[in-house]
């Protein structure tokens, strides 16, 4: 049997432009559908909010994400983001923190990679982690 999993990340009014955000940071292909451009009955939310989006990056990797006025989950999720470049992971780690709060620097870890942790301008915990650190 074979699957993926994706992050599903749940906004307010935001998915828009946290995707636009997201695009710009990790580049790919973008595609956003509208509750507008989908009318069912009953459907709540502003026809302008993200009923689906999708950011597909140049490796296969996918993050997912919509508007929605009721929670989907607790919020306990952090999205991992690791490889061999620590300099790439780097500049991940850099431009996702504008707007954020850097809640671990990326430096070298006891474990011998690089690891970082910023929590975006979305509320989004980004975990950032790769490379070697040569300890």
């Amino acid at each position: 049997m074979t699957f993926q999993a994706t992050p599903y990340m749940q906004f307010s009014g935001q998915a828009s432009e946290a995707l636009d955000f997201y695009h710009d940071v990790f580049g790919g292909t973008l595609e956003v559908m509208r509750y507008k451009d989908m009318p069912m009955e009953g459907m709540e939310g502003d026809p302008e909010w993200v009923m689906h989006g999708s950011l597909t990056l140049d490796n296969g990797v996918t993050f997912f994400a919509s508007d929605s006025q009721v929670p989907h989950g607790p919020g306990n999720v952090a999205i991992c983001v690791w490889g061999d470049d620590a300099s790439q992971l780097e500049q991940f780690h850099t431009r996702l923190q504008q707007g954020g709060d850097v809640q671990m620097p990326f430096e070298a870890s006891p474990w011998g990679a690089y690891f970082g942790q910023v929590v975006d301008s979305y509320g989004i915990v980004w975990m950032l982690e790769g490379g070697e650190s040569g300890q």
